[in-house]
């Protein structure tokens, strides 16, 4: 248990007396009815059972910012990473600002931002492992990295920079309130440290002493729609109309004149300039989710395409395809366990099927393999019995398809990243499920059949194009006309990627022409068909790259080099990561390492597996 210095200053300690029934959201302040279970249960820290010594206990608790009094210190940094031993490129609390105006009429806004501890957390229902909980104590939302597997989903969904992920460890570590000290009447370790008296901590919607304000929003600071975040905010300091952030993202902030609040609005900051920038793309991180989806899309559409076809079924091609679509979902499905930071837990990711979209993606994606699987081992055979069960996995894998194609299009419909959050999604998805999945079956059936059915072939991959395009403009326009982090995607894709950008979409309509050509008239030319494939392949895998390493979250802005993307970049690019005062490190968790795969697998017995599965379906 947390140990009560007797010097404690007075300003350490939790200062609330009464609190409010309901918070502005009109949920329930109080997170237990007095006549709860929960009351009864005892609340265990740091392996110690503590019985209840603060009266607030069960009472959603929260940060208090008074931004005009904070110095830029970063003591509560300090004080946070120290209390909870991270690393020097960990931190749970950070601190950046805003600034308007030139001097001599100049303005800055700091603002120090960790965990908020949501009402509604969405990092607790995105987590596939469930490795967040929101406690009734405090209404703490915890997480525990143990139980985590390191596919850092937590970090696309939140909008505050909370989640963690260490590169190193190949988990995700957050803010825990400090639930300890609460329990001894002591605020977080970063309040305590606070030399301005920026910070303050108590029960939600209670404003300190001294305090005139408790807004829910400040300049820089993501719309608290998302999440109802517990936090609230002085700033009584004027601002001029437009705010700018200092980090390399490409937003800004201006004043609603109707509401009084700021609203992101894209910052052209890297100027007009179009750039190819190819490096970039091929060396990101995000490469394994582009291959996954493709091939696992790819491996989708050839296998509702061959159902449809008896004539390919019938043909010497037919085999050939089933091996085709196993070794495309075995590649997939590879990349994506070696993109997780710790593979050996895999099977975790099927923990949190009640509410993550990941969870329910996992699942359908193996449910679909297992039903192609069992399809292409009984379809090897012609018995009577073969067949029916070969017709029963066909059943499997239609269901895979429709549950694991749904949440993979389900899981990208994120709120804190707006570029994502488009219907686009699913035409790009889908579409490349009709023109892969085409194109692949064209080349088997012209090796393996006297008469290939390329024309009807190439009118679906030419659908599929179509389809594709068309999400493309809607997609396009919907961003020009909108501001904020989605129109900074945009704004990046069409300069610092802009070359790459429009190749991509030349290729497109290229290929849409091609293989409407040969819709109509046929192909007569292997060269023009070798031609095409290359192009549509190319086509697909820049659409896919670009849609993961472009988009911008709706994230908190970073300081002069701490949380700024720009900075981590070239840290790693000129080896400056090597020194680790930095607080920058390479992303190396998800390199393959067969040895240390291994090792783990054996550590982590069959045994753990099978306790594991009873745990998910007993709870025991």
């Amino acid at each position: 248990m947390f140990q009560v210095r007797s010097d404690e200053p007075k300003y350490a300690h939790l200062w609330d007396q009464e609190t409010k029934v309901e918070n502005r959201y009109g949920k329930k302040i109080e997170t237990a009815p007095e006549n709860d279970v929960l009351r009864e249960q005892d609340f265990i820290i740091n392996d110690e059972i503590q019985q209840q010594q603060n009266p607030n206990r069960y009472k959603q608790h929260g940060f208090f910012l008074n931004a005009d009094n904070c110095i830029f210190c970063h003591a509560c940094e300090a004080a946070c990473s120290e209390k909870n031993d991270n690393p020097a490129h960990i931190a749970f609390r950070s601190v950046g600002f805003v600034e308007s105006g030139s001097y001599p009429a100049y303005e800055r806004l700091n603002i120090s931002m960790a965990c908020n501890h949501c009402t509604d957390p969405v990092c607790l229902k995105g987590c596939p492992t469930r490795a967040y909980t929101k406690f009734a104590e405090y209404g703490a939302v915890l997480q525990d990295p143990d139980v985590c597997f390191g596919c850092g989903y937590c970090t696309w969904v939140c909008p505050y920079n909370a989640p963690q992920l260490d590169p190193v460890k190949g988990q995700v570590s957050k803010c825990n309130m400090c639930v300890d000290r609460l329990e001894v009447g002591l605020k977080p370790a970063c309040v305590a440290a606070c030399l301005g008296n920026a910070l303050d901590f108590g029960v939600i919607e209670n404003v300190p002493e001294n305090r005139s304000q408790a807004e829910v929003s400040i300049p820089g600071f993501p719309s608290p729609d998302i999440t109802q975040p517990n936090i609230r905010f002085q700033q009584t300091k004027t601002l001029q109309r437009e705010v700018t952030r200092i980090d390399d993202t490409p937003i800004k902030y201006m004043r609603n004149d109707d509401t009084g609040r700021y609203e992101s609005v894209v910052d052209d900051k890297h100027g007009h300039q179009r750039q190819w920038n190819l490096g970039k793309l091929l060396s990101s991180h995000e490469n394994a989710h582009a291959l996954f989806t493709l091939s696992v899309q790819a491996s989708m559409g050839m296998f509702v395409l061959l159902l449809l076809g008896s004539e390919i079924q019938q043909s010497a091609a037919f085999i050939p395809l089933l091996a085709m679509m196993l070794v495309l979902m075995s590649f997939g499905l590879f990349k994506l366990l070696m993109h997780l930071g710790k593979p050996h837990r895999f099977y975790r990711g099927f923990n949190n099927l009640r509410l993550s979209p990941v969870s329910r993606e996992i699942a359908g994606v193996s449910l679909f393999f297992a039903g192609l699987a069992g399809y292409s081992f009984f379809s090897l055979f012609s018995y009577p019995l073969t067949i029916l069960a070969a017709n029963a996995f066909a059943i499997i894998g239609l269901l895979g398809f429709a549950a694991g194609s749904f949440y993979m299009y389900k899981l990208y419909r994120i709120p804190a990243r707006p570029f994502w959050d488009h219907w686009q999604t699913a035409t790009a998805f889908y579409a490349t499920m009709l023109s892969l999945g085409s194109l692949i079956i064209a080349w088997f059936t012209v090796g393996f059949m006297t008469t290939p059915p390329l024309k009807t072939l190439s009118l679906i991959a030419a659908i599929g194009i179509a389809i594709q395009s068309l999400g493309f403009y809607f997609h396009a326009r919907y961003l020009k006309r909108g501001t904020g982090e989605g129109g900074a995607s945009h704004y990046t894709q069409t300069t610092v990627f802009g070359n790459t950008y429009y190749l991509r979409n030349a290729l497109f309509g290229l290929n849409l022409i091609a293989l409407s050509v040969i819709a109509v008239y046929g192909l007569n030319s292997v060269t023009m068909g070798i031609v095409l494939s290359i192009s549509l392949l190319v086509a697909a895998y820049l659409e896919r790259i670009l849609f993961f390493a472009i988009v911008i979250p709706t994230t908190m802005p970073g300081a002069f080099f701490w949380k700024n993307q720009g900075f981590v970049e070239h840290a790693r690019e000129i080896g400056l990561a090597e020194r680790e005062q930095v607080g920058v490190v390479y992303e190396g968790h998800h390199k393959f390492n067969l040895k240390e795969l291994l090792q783990t697998v054996r550590e982590n017995s069959i045994k753990d597996i099978i306790l594991h599965v009873r745990w998910i379906f007993t709870g025991k």
